[in-house]
C-alpha cells in the first residue's frame, strides 16, 4: 500500500481518487478469490480517507478542500465506477470500505459525501449505487442510517419543490433501497414533536409505494438470512414498527400541531385556517390508506415466518417497541385533554387495537394478553382495545355442541335473530324437540365475540 500511496501523491486530487479506486478494485478482486468475505484492513481505509475524503495522513497537515466543481467531478467518478463494475461482491466491499463509519474525524466527510453520492444516484437512476446503499443501510448503526435519510429528504422534499417525483420513480428501479429508506425515515420521523412529523410529500410517496405493493416492506426480511436474535442499534428488518407508530400517533400528533398553531396565533385568518385544515384532511386520508396496507402486510406474515422456521421465535413487531408507543399515546392523550380530542384519541386507540390484534394473530408480536393488559392499563377507555386485550372466551364444554364450537356470548352472532324467552314447559315425560341453539365456529384470524373487562 505504501508504493501505491507514493504514486498517488504525485497526482492531482481527482486523478488520485480515480487511481485509488482502480488499485483497490484489483486488490479486493484478488482477495475475493481467496475468501468469500475478506477483511478490510487498515491500509485500504487510510488510502481512501487520504485520497477520496481529503484527510491528510500527517497530523499537522491542513486538510485539502475540493471546490464545488471538483466535488461534482469526484461524485461522477464514483458513480461511474460502481456502474461499470459488474461484480456485485466487489462493488459491495468497495462501498463498505468507503462509507462504513470508522469512529474517526473522517466520518463527517464520509457521511456528507455519501449523502451527495446517493442523491446523485437517485437523480440519474444509478441502480448499482442504490443497491450498495441499501446494503449499507442494513448493516450500519441506525444513527448513521438516519443521517443519510435526512440528507435525501432535504434534497428531494425541502430544497426544490416538486423534486419528490424524481425520488418516487426509483420504486421500480430499486425496491430494496426503497424498503430500507422507508425504515430509515420512520426512525427519523417518530412524531415525538411537530418538527418530527413527516413532510406531506414524503408521506404521500411512502403511502403510494406501499399501497401499490404492500410486500415492498418485507423485501429485506424475505431476502436476508436471519437469526432469531437481531443486533441492537441497527435498523429493523422491516419498517412495520415505525409505520404502526405513524398510523397510531398521527391523529394525536396533528391535533397537537393544530393546537400549538392556534395558541401561537399562526392561523389567524380564515384562508390560512382552511388551507391547513385541507392539508391535514389529505394527510389523514393517507394515514388511513397506510394503516390498511400495514394490516394487510401483517396478515401475510404467518406464512413467511413459518417458511423461515421463525414463527414464535422472531417478533417483527418487538414488544419492547410497543411499550414506549403505548406510553407516548398515553402522554399525548393527557396533554391534549380528552374533552377536546375525543375523536382523535378514539381513532388512535382503534388503530392500536387493530394492529396489536393482527400482529399477535400472525406471530409478528410475541406477547401474552396479560402483558398487553399491564401495558395498556393506563390508556383511556376504548371498547375495541378492551376486547383485544381480554382475548377470546372459551366457555365450559356444552353437551349439545361438538368440540371446537363455542356458543355466543351475551348477544347472538351476526346473522342470527335474537331469541325470545322460552315459555315455561309443563312437566311431561316427553318434551318436544327444541330448536338447535345457534353456534359460531372459532376460526383463528376471524372475528368472534369477546368478553369485555369488567
Amino acid at each position: 500500500m505504501s508504493d501505491i500511496r507514493h504514486s498517488l501523491l504525485r497526482r492531482d486530487a481527482l486523478s488520485a481518487a480515480k487511481e485509488v479506486l482502480y488499485h483497490l478494485d484489483i486488490y479486493f478482486s484478488s482477495q475475493l478469490q481467496n475468501a468469500p468475505l475478506p477483511i478490510v484492513d487498515k491500509g485500504p481505509i487510510e488510502l481512501l480517507e487520504e485520497f477520496i475524503f481529503q484527510v491528510p495522513k500527517e497530523r499537522n497537515s491542513q486538510p485539502k478542500r475540493l471546490n464545488s466543481l471538483q466535488e461534482l467531478q469526484l461524485l461522477e467518478i464514483m458513480c461511474s465506477y460502481f456502474q461499470e463494475q459488474t461484480k456485485d461482491s466487489v462493488r459491495q466491499i468497495i462501498f463498505s470500505a468507503l462509507f462504513s463509519p470508522q469512529g474517526n474525524k473522517a466520518d463527517d466527510g464520509r457521511m456528507v459525501l455519501l449523502g451527495k453520492l446517493v442523491s446523485m444516484a437517485v437523480a440519474v437512476c444509478r441502480v448499482p449505487v442504490l443497491e450498495c446503499a441499501a446494503s449499507w443501510l442494513q448493516r450500519t448503526p441506525a444513527i448513521y442510517s438516519v443521517r443519510l435519510a435526512r440528507a435525501l429528504v432535504d434534497d428531494y422534499c425541502c430544497l426544490v419543490p416538486g423534486s419528490i417525483q424524481t425520488l418516487k420513480q426509483i420504486f421500480s428501479a430499486s425496491p430494496r433501497f426503497c424498503c430500507q429508506f422507508i425504515t430509515s425515515v420512520t426512525v427519523l420521523y417518530d412524531l415525538s414533536s411537530d418538527d418530527l412529523i413527516p413532510p406531506s410529500d414524503l408521506l404521500e410517496m411512502v403511502v403510494s409505494w406501499i399501497f401499490e405493493d404492500p410486500r415492498l416492506i418485507l423485501i429485506t426480511f424475505l431476502n436476508t438470512p436471519i437469526a432469531a436474535n437481531l443486533p441492537i442499534g441497527f435498523l429493523e428488518l422491516t419498517p412495520l414498527t415505525g409505520l404502526i407508530r405513524w398510523c397510531v400517533k398521527a391523529p394525536l400528533a396533528y391535533k397537537r400541531k393544530k393546537k400549538a398553531s392556534l395558541s401561537n396565533g399562526h392561523l389567524t385568518n380564515k384562508i390560512a385556517k382552511d388551507s391547513a385544515t385541507g392539508a391535514d384532511k389529505d394527510c389523514h386520508l393517507l394515514y388511513s390508506k397506510l394503516h390498511l396496507s400495514v394490516l394487510q402486510v401483517l396478515m401475510m406474515l404467518q406464512g413467511h415466518l413459518t417458511e423461515k422456521n421463525l414463527y414464535g421465535r422472531l417478533g417483527l413487531v418487538p414488544f419492547d417497541h410497543v411499550v414506549p408507543l403505548v406510553e407516548e399515546i398515553n402522554r399525548l392523550s393527557d396533554e391534549l385533554n380528552p374533552l377536546n380530542a375525543s375523536k382523535e384519541i378514539e381513532l388512535a386507540l382503534d388503530r392500536l387495537a387493530q394492529a396489536l390484534q393482527v400482529a399477535m394473530a400472525s406471530g409478528a408480536l410475541l406477547c401474552t394478553r396479560d402483558d398487553l393488559r399491564t401495558v395498556c392499563a393506563r390508556l383511556p377507555h376504548n371498547n375495541l382495545l378492551q376486547l383485544v386485550i381480554s382475548g377470546p372466551v372459551q366457555q365450559a364444554t356444552h353437551a349439545a355442541l361438538p368440540p371446537g364450537f363455542y356458543p355466543h356470548i351475551h348477544t347472538p352472532p351476526l346473522g342470527y335473530p335474537a331469541h325470545a324467552a322460552h315459555p315455561a314447559l309443563p312437566a311431561h315425560p316427553a318434551h318436544p324437540a327444541l330448536p338447535a341453539h345457534p353456534v359460531q365456529t372459532f376460526i383463528p384470524g376471524m372475528t368472534f365475540p369477546y368478553r369485555p373487562i369488567r
